[in-house]
């Protein structure tokens, strides 16, 4: 199927909530890399994203019930795949990847610094899909913050970008 739908824009996609490692409660800030998402309403403005339910940023956003949408460029290609290839459970990814959080203006999540666009979300539907869930978020802010160019998977470990 991949070869038909792709090449598929990537998005990190950010959370935030308490969670328990090893016995403890704290505040977990995670980022995971998708490219299963997409808009499906404009009244109200919905965007959807879809995501595994044995990832640790599933778990996340269902105790948090928000996500911040971050539009990457091409440049971010090996920190997607950072992102993409490790679990946020144990592995700090903003700190193994440098990427840097800001606070998102409408939620209780981090947005990242370097993304070219953000929307922050607040889960409105769920809408399991197989091992997968389909998050309905309504969109509480949006904004662009530069045109560079988008990175697009291909296949696999295999990327390109618009022209």
């Amino acid at each position: 199927m991949s070869e038909i739908t792709n090449p598929r824009q990537v998005i990190l996609v950010t959370s935030r909530a308490i969670t328990d490692i090893l016995g403890k409660e704290t505040t977990k800030d995670d980022i995971i890399t998708l490219t299963w998402h997409m808009p499906c309403s404009h009244n109200p403005d919905l965007y959807a994203i879809c995501i595994g339910k044995k990832r640790f940023s599933y778990k996340l956003i269902k105790k948090s019930n928000v996500f911040a949408i971050n539009f990457i460029s091409h440049s971010l290609e090996e920190k997607a795949l950072f992102c993409g290839t490790h679990s946020g459970e144990h592995v700090d990814k903003f700190k193994q990847t440098g990427l840097n959080k800001e606070e998102c203006d409408s939620i209780d999540c981090s947005r990242l610094k370097e993304a070219t666009a953000y929307i922050e979300c607040e889960v409105i539907n769920e809408v399991e899909t197989g091992d997968h869930v389909i998050f309905i978020g309504k969109v509480l802010n949006s904004t662009v913050k530069n045109d560079d160019k988008r990175l697009f998977q291909v296949l696999g470990n295999k990327f390109t970008t618009t022209l």
